[in-house]
């Protein structure tokens, strides 16, 4: 389905509306703490109207913008990762009854969440770990529950981020799937507008709610240049295909560079929308009647996380560096199928040593003078 219209600012709210009265809890961008970060929002008062965010290699800022674009921003520091996949979550509690013990699996929340303003490397990012928790031997219960019930407004980028490689992965700038509605926002036209176009019966039926008018060509043509733009204007990019070859180079002296600057602080794993590593902690009460067990967020760059019976397999920051690296970039798509990045850039911005992978793969690979052709062809 791909039914255009057009909403106006002024109207805006009225999505808000339609997706509280259906039952949607709305997830997205909000200001909290210096930063864009993503949390429930009541009205169209919460976005970030005014606001952009300026990235670099460990450099994160927010600056105010000359106009009032509710999603004139890229990405913060979260994704929505943490809504499908929290980074502590009970998974099972077991009770000692006279009949033997008795384990309980945690129930599933039932809340319907509604992701305003996801970007195409976001959604990209959750098609991932569709693949990892729903589509191999075991499906993630808690995940699937979550997902089932997950409402996508996405957000076409009307600018590149200074992190930003998107365009070079196929992840974006543009959204072109796994979305009920899809917005571009219009800051050029007459007046304030978004041009949305629908991608399931959900869409549809969300915009019957919606004081929406008969989207024009002019309109299409502007939404794709917004789009166009924000793809040659990214600075950043990688070759995948050189990058998919990075476990063939596991002894490349790079790799001691970037150990001398790596911190092993893990913040990469934290902040990337794909990342899916975790360990698990066992709590039993005084009397040793009850036991849970809680899943969380783990790092490939901790010590303990390759730990075995003889310790661990990973000690130096050299060998955790490159298993992420590596993973991320190659064996992921052995594992997999596909890549475990989206080029959203989080790792290069909240990186405190200013690690780029984009260069780093590039300089392992021997890919940069690949890459600066490909730039100076744009």
């Amino acid at each position: 389905m791909r039914n255009s219209f057009i909403l106006n600012r002024a109207d805006f709210n009225a999505l808000f509306t339609a997706l509280h009265t259906r039952g949607y809890t709305i997830i997205g961008p909000a200001i909290n703490n210096g930063a864009i970060v993503y949390e429930e929002l009541q009205s169209v008062d919460d976005l970030p109207a005014g606001w952009t965010d300026q990235q670099d290699a460990g450099t994160y800022t927010l600056k105010k913008r000359q106009d009032n674009a509710l999603f004139g921003y890229n990405v913060g520091p979260q994704s929505f990762k943490q809504f499908l996949f929290p980074p502590k979550q009970r998974v099972w509690t077991a009770r000692r009854t006279t009949d033997g013990a008795v384990i309980e699996p945690e129930p599933a929340e039932t809340t319907k969440l509604a992701l305003l303003g996801a970007r195409a490397c976001d959604i990209a990012a959750i098609a991932t770990q569709d693949v990892v928790f729903l589509k191999g031997a075991y499906t993630e219960r808690i995940y699937q529950t979550k997902r089932s019930e997950l409402c996508v407004i996405a957000v076409n980028c009307g600018q590149a981020g200074g992190a930003c490689f998107c365009a070079s992965t196929g992840s974006g700038p543009e959204v072109i799937q796994g979305y009920d509605l899809c917005l571009t926002e219009l800051l050029d036209a007459p007046q304030h507008q978004f041009y949305i176009t629908t991608g399931t019966d959900l869409g549809e039926q969300l915009l019957a709610d919606l004081p929406m008018h008969p989207a024009a060509a002019r309109h299409a043509k502007l939404a794709a240049e917004i789009v166009a733009h924000t793809a040659d204007s990214m600075q950043r990019s990688i070759n995948p295909a050189a990058a998919a070859n990075l476990s063939n180079l596991a002894e490349h002296p790079q790799w001691e560079d970037i150990a001398l600057r790596c911190l092993t602080c893990s913040n990469c794993t934290m902040v990337c929308p794909t990342c899916f590593c975790v360990s698990f902690e066992d709590h039993t009460d005084l009397a040793g009647a009850q036991t849970e067990r809680i899943r969380l967020w783990d790092s490939c760059f901790t010590t303990s996380h390759s730990h075995t019976a003889g310790g661990s397999v990973r000690v130096s920051g050299k060998s955790r560096y490159r298993q992420w690296l590596t993973h991320k970039f190659a064996s992921w798509q052995d594992q997999f199928g596909v890549s475990g990045c989206v080029g959203c850039g989080r790792c290069i911005t909240w990186c405190p040593a200013k690690i780029d992978v984009t260069a780093e793969i590039a300089a392992i690979t021997g890919s940069a003078a690949e890459n600066a052709a490909q730039s100076e062809a744009k």
